[in-house]
């Protein structure tokens, strides 16, 4: 295990041994003196609201590096705070997966699901804050910042449209009159599956992240991250007016004319005002955090508008507490199964999700780096580069083992540094701490399953839309705006746009129905490819991005002083030489 120091901290081959007793005097100091537990942080900082007439302070909370001394009730607040700001993005992908809108698993087993999402999450994310060298080799696992994992959101979509697919041609079972049955091997087939397909980015970890970032520049991001979140805004939006199974069909069976279904408690028809206002009072929460709240609840603002939103649901009659009373105290890792398989028609979508999770991840350890205060150049910046891309890969094979679809590089912890001025590592080992805690205790993931449609379609709303928001920020940050990237853009997003919003088009291309299982399943491939807006979109972009050469007027634009006429500006020809390459060499270091 290796030891990270800032460019002020002290050499490890200069710093002085310590012996066993220098150490535990140490720990006790810790524990059994004021400053050791809670040292001179203004904890009131974290709870003082943003209220208008209240007095703000101007004093400065110390920043607190990797290693430095950090009192313990700090870690220990400022860990449950990460926690917090994972929760719902965690808990979310598990909850639609094995829904109405994935492959209809009964509650014990979604259940079961949200608690070993947790679990996984806080393991695989000890990985990364930990960061293992390789030993006699120059390689690294992890980044050794707080870097926290978390289901990607980039599998949702992938997995819908598979998930129909399976249905369809009979992978997953149904009833005479149509209604999708548990299936609880389609579920397998997509951790089975991912976990093939996760060595394309243990793969990817050993290119030179100059070389990843030259095929993947913020021109081939920015729109792929942001369909990823359009594409998953849809299901919130169906959530939030009541559900997103059979029940928001324009005409339903009759078991399902009211959502969930007509035995539920309180059951409505689907787009009832009382949904929609249920979801409004999560959303207006969210905003009300962000304007008038404190610290730690601006960066826990969607737990705290979930919260909000499940005390009115529970005080108007929509909760049904009978799976929360039926749920074990406690839960862990592989109480529940599932068949691992190879669902042939997932494996190049899949691989496209994980060559996108190893290009998110990179942009997320360079904000972390920003924020940390740590170098974002130079060769101890590529080693974390690639410790996180390799722990990635690894961490997505080991969560389709642990029964979880892949994890990624969370980006949100990288706000809670920046907002609480804290990137030490003990604040993310009791973030994974808790974690774990509320993964073991499966009250609390039933009561987290049985929250209303609506009300998680308020909140997953929210964070979808911040999702595709990202993906804006992605493209204004490291993408100039001239006519070869406009063209680009335009090219990539028209297909994946009208993939995203009409992913039947391609399913009547195919009109093959013969008994060879290959050829049907590698047009499934196709169709599965073809349906998904932000795979075709990030294809077509890579394409182009390597194939159309910059033109003249582009490069004068971009580099043409704002006092100087565009016609005034003649590059020479050693620039037009390396114009393409400095171009998107000086944008790769900004993407986050």
């Amino acid at each position: 295990m290796d030891e990270d120091h800032g460019p002020s901290q002290i050499a490890p081959e200069a710093a002085p041994r310590r012996t066993v007793g220098d150490r535990l005097r140490a720990v006790s100091k810790k524990f059994t003196t004021r400053e050791g537990l809670l040292g001179n942080y203004d904890y009131a900082f974290l709870f003082r609201p943003n209220l208008p007439f209240m007095k703000k302070s101007d004093k400065p909370q110390p920043f607190f590096g990797l290693n430095d001394h950090m009192p313990v009730f700090l870690g220990l607040l400022l860990g449950f705070q990460h926690a917090l700001a994972m929760l719902a993005g965690i808990i979310t992908p598990p909850i639609i997966m094995s829904g109405a809108g994935g492959v209809n698993l009964p509650p014990d087993q979604t259940q079961y699901l949200v608690s070993t999402a947790l679990i996984v999450s806080g393991l695989l994310s000890s990985i990364q804050i930990t960061r293992f060298h390789i030993w006699k080799t120059p390689y690294y696992v992890g980044t050794g910042l707080i870097s926290v994992v978390g289901i990607s959101f980039a599998i949702i979509p992938v997995a819908t449209g598979a998930f129909k697919q399976m249905y369809a041609n009979g992978f997953c079972p149904s009833a005479a009159d149509g209604t999708p049955l548990p299936c609880p091997a389609g579920y397998g087939a997509i951790c089975g599956t991912a976990a093939c397909c996760a060595l394309l980015e243990i793969l990817l970890s050993f290119t030179p992240p100059k070389a990843l970032l030259r095929i993947f520049p913020p021109l081939v991001t920015g729109p792929t991250v942001m369909l990823i979140g359009i594409s998953l805004i849809q299901s919130g939006f169906q959530n939030w007016a009541g559900g997103a199974g059979l029940c928001s069909d324009p005409n339903p069976l009759e078991f399902f004319a009211r959502c969930p279904d007509i035995t539920a408690p309180h059951a409505l028809p689907w787009g009832s005002a009382e949904y929609l206002g249920l979801g409004f009072s999560v959303f207006v929460t969210i905003i009300l955090c962000e304007r008038f709240g404190a610290p730690i609840m601006k960066s826990t603002s969607v737990v705290i508008g979930l919260l909000v939103g499940c005390i009115i649901a529970a005080a108007t009659g929509y909760f049904d507490r009978s799976s929360i009373d039926s749920a074990p105290a406690a839960s862990f890792i592989w109480v529940k199964t599932f068949p691992l398989t190879v669902y042939g028609p997932l494996v190049l979508p899949m691989l496209a999700v994980f060559t996108i999770c190893a290009v998110e991840c990179i942009g997320d350890i360079t904000a972390s780096c920003d924020v940390s205060r740590i170098e974002v150049e130079g060769k101890v910046y590529e080693s974390r580069i690639q410790g996180g891309v390799l722990a990635d890969g690894i961490n997505g094979i080991i969560a389709a083992l642990c029964t979880i679809t892949p994890m990624t590089t969370f980006a949100q912890n990288n706000g809670v540094i920046a907002l609480t001025r804290c990137a030490n590592r003990s604040a993310g080992y009791w973030a994974c701490f808790f974690l774990v805690i509320m993964g073991v205790f499966a009250k609390f993931a039933a009561a987290l399953v049985a929250i209303p449609s609506s009300v998680i379609g308020g909140m997953t709303t929210f964070l979808f839309c911040a999702v595709a928001v990202s993906g804006i920020a992605i493209i204004a940050r490291g993408v100039p705006f001239n006519r070869r990237n406009r063209f680009i853009l335009t090219c990539a997003l028209s297909i994946g746009y009208g993939a995203t919003l009409l992913p039947s088009y391609f399913e009547h291309v195919f009109t093959y129905q013969g008994d060879n299982k290959s050829l049907r399943g590698f047009l499934d491939a196709i169709n599965l490819i073809m349906e998904t807006g932000f795979v075709i979109t990030a294809f077509i972009s890579a394409i182009l991005n390597l194939t159309l050469p910059v033109e003249l007027e582009d490069t004068v634009a971009v580099d043409a002083p704002a006092d100087q006429p565009v016609d005034a500006v003649v590059p020479t020809p050693a620039v037009e030489k390396t114009r393409e390459s400095d171009d998107v060499e000086s944008k790769a270091g900004k993407m986050a």
